[in-house]
């Protein structure tokens, strides 16, 4: 788990596909709870890079380090998905991220009743980037 410079405590071992598609489709959306995947860096005053690691081989990482050619690739986050990011905590559902967001941001939120679907649709975009699953999907964690 650490060679892919993935979370310490994090399980990366999700279910498989059609218990994935059976969780998913019978979990109303707001109810999962996000586990980030990727660990980030401090890019500016509220703003941050998701650190997705360049080469998922040590063998390949050692080779194309020789040409100097960067660990991670950076991808940045704008301050609104900087801090939703920053909310994925583990604990959270996509609910409580959605209302804590909307408390911290009603001025850029307008208006507020879209606030957990626009949190919704960036969760999925991270999942399918697979920069987070979610608790639901990990095995071990009691939902098979």
């Amino acid at each position: 788990m650490n060679r892919h410079h993935l979370l310490q405590g994090c399980n990366d071992m999700e279910v498989n596909f059609f218990e994935r598609r059976k969780i998913l489709k019978k979990s109303n959306a707001l109810d999962l709870i996000p586990v980030r995947l990727l660990n980030h860096e401090q890019r500016k005053e509220g703003e941050l890079n998701i650190l997705l690691p360049r080469f998922k081989r040590t063998w390949l990482k050692n080779i194309m380090g020789s040409f100097k050619k960067e660990e991670f690739i950076r991808i940045k986050l704008d301050s609104f998905g900087s801090a939703t990011w920053l909310l994925i905590d583990g604990k959270k559902t996509v609910r409580e991220i959605s209302d804590d967001l909307g408390k911290e941001y009603p001025e850029k939120l307008e208006p507020p009743d879209e606030t957990p679907e626009r949190v919704n649709k960036f969760m999925s975009v991270l999942y399918q980037q697979r920069f987070i699953s979610f608790q639901q999907l990990q095995k071990g964690t009691g939902n098979e």
